[in-house]
């Protein structure tokens, strides 16, 4: 029995869809203004992982990821850029699907970007303004009003009152209260914009997602996840919004992923510390990356360095080796109690830490079988490959991966298949001093080489 943790009620609690075999997910999405940082991968990875489950529990999963494509972000970077904002925004997009791929993040079933739904939009605001729930300010902008919002604060579990006494509206304030927020931005010169009853301007952040919402799920949604940095005020005036449209707001499950912590503190753009994916994925493998973002509960902060890369790399190349020489083979019965043991470990608010010590149990037990009981072992590797394919691991042939270092170039590969074909070379020829002193100099870049009948195969020590 899947259990989830709520950050709306601060408790796991038992999954159960609000339709039988159809599960809803809403995962706000990135802001392209410029390339994706592993806190973006570390988000829409764990996200990826709870879809995977899902499906293979049995559930049909229909996925939407947002693109927003119009902020004040946006506007500044297209301006250092001097580039037009659909150029920079559709060559920001096509980068952040690059990453995405490279990491095997499965594709949203609806991926809606919000400059493709400005009529949608407007039509939203107009409804909270007839529901008294939204107001034109005298700049022409429209602002969303928390004075009859009762609740506001409840997600995030802040107080109204305590929010309130933090600020004042100062005279000649664009606000009627001091937490009221924009729906609709009244244009600027020279800046993009859209047509409404209230002006030429543009949304305000909040509103998409509420909108996107409304349009895709009709406001029923089973799990509504993103960053921890989105629980306030994002997501509370996102929830706000959509009570204030439909009278209620169906979210059963807010999900909410820690932040990741380079050098003691937060990493963001903000503060100048972030690594790009693209960076990090010049120099580890895409499943190394996965599972050092998956060895760390999703609702923890992540610290991150390149020596905890490195560990990562090291696990998942122990259990890749535990894999190689295998012939996995599918079988109803033997590592069931394993099995068991990951569904257990899933069930609890997707806690893949312990599952990861659940693949090691395996991978001990294949290494001690490959020895006793090949039969034994090629089925135990089957277990081990498909329990890690459910969370996007195992995907490629372990000879390939063993070939890998933590830091790989093209050319290391290449050098080392070049130095084995003069060896093999070398033993046609019966030049054994020649072809020792190519194993000896192998050997040297930690390499370790085994002789099959129709070929030479090679990983790193």
């Amino acid at each position: 029995m899947l259990k989830i943790f709520n950050t709306f009620s601060k408790k796991k609690e038992v999954f159960k869809p609000i339709n039988k075999n159809q599960v809803n997910i809403y995962v706000c999405g990135v802001t392209v203004y410029d390339f994706c940082h592993i806190g973006h991968g570390r988000t829409f990875i764990t996200f990826d992982m709870i879809i995977r489950y899902l499906q293979c529990i049995g559930f049909n999963v229909k996925y939407v990821r947002n693109i927003t494509d119009i902020d004040d972000k946006i506007i500044l970077k297209a301006l250092q850029k001097k580039t037009d904002i659909n150029i920079l925004t559709n060559f920001m997009i096509n980068e952040m699907h690059k990453d995405f791929n490279a990491l095997k993040i499965a594709i949203p079933d609806q991926e809606p970007r919000v400059t493709d739904y400005m009529d949608n939009i407007i039509n939203v605001i107009r409804q909270l303004i007839k529901n008294q729930h939204a107001y034109v300010n005298k700049y022409g902008d429209v602002l969303f009003s928390i004075k009859n919002c009762n609740d506001y604060g409840v997600l995030s579990r802040q107080s109204l009152n305590a929010l309130a006494s933090k600020s004042h509206v100062l005279s000649g304030s664009i606000k009627e209260c001091s937490l009221d927020f924009v729906l609709w931005k009244n244009a600027k010169k020279n800046e993009p914009f859209w047509n409404s009853p209230w002006g030429n301007g543009r949304p305000g952040w909040h509103i998409e997602c509420t909108t996107m919402n409304d349009i895709f799920f009709n406001n029923l949604i089973d799990i509504h996840g993103g960053g921890t940095d989105l629980l306030f005020p994002h997501h509370e005036n996102e929830r706000a919004q959509s009570i204030c449209l439909n009278n209620q707001s169906i979210v059963k499950y807010w999900m909410h992923i820690g932040m990741i912590i380079k050098n003691n503190h937060k990493m963001s753009k903000s503060l100048g510390n972030i690594d790009l994916l693209r960076d990090v994925l010049k120099k580890y493998d895409s499943e190394v990356l996965r599972y050092f973002f998956l060895s760390t509960h999703y609702r923890h902060p992540l610290y991150y360095c390149r020596n905890y890369l490195h560990k990562s790399y090291m696990s998942l190349k122990y259990l890749y080796r535990s894999l190689y020489n295998t012939n996995p083979l599918r079988n109803c019965d033997e590592g069931m109690d394993f099995e068991m043991d990951f569904y257990q470990a899933m069930n609890d608010d997707f806690n893949t830490p312990k599952v990861f010590s659940v693949f090691f149990q395996i991978a001990k037990k294949i290494n001690f079988f490959k020895k006793k009981d090949l039969l034994k072992a090629n089925k135990l590797a089957f277990r081990l490959q498909s329990l890690g394919n459910y969370l996007g691991l195992f995907l490629q042939n372990p000879e390939d991966f063993l070939k890998q270092t933590s830091i790989l170039h093209i050319s290391t590969s290449e050098k080392i298949d070049n130095l084995i074909e003069k060896r093999n070379m070398a033993r046609k020829l019966k030049l054994w001093k020649e072809a020792d002193d190519i194993r000896n100099k192998l050997a040297s870049l930690n390499i370790i080489i085994e002789d099959l009948p129709d070929k030479t195969i090679w990983h790193k020590k």
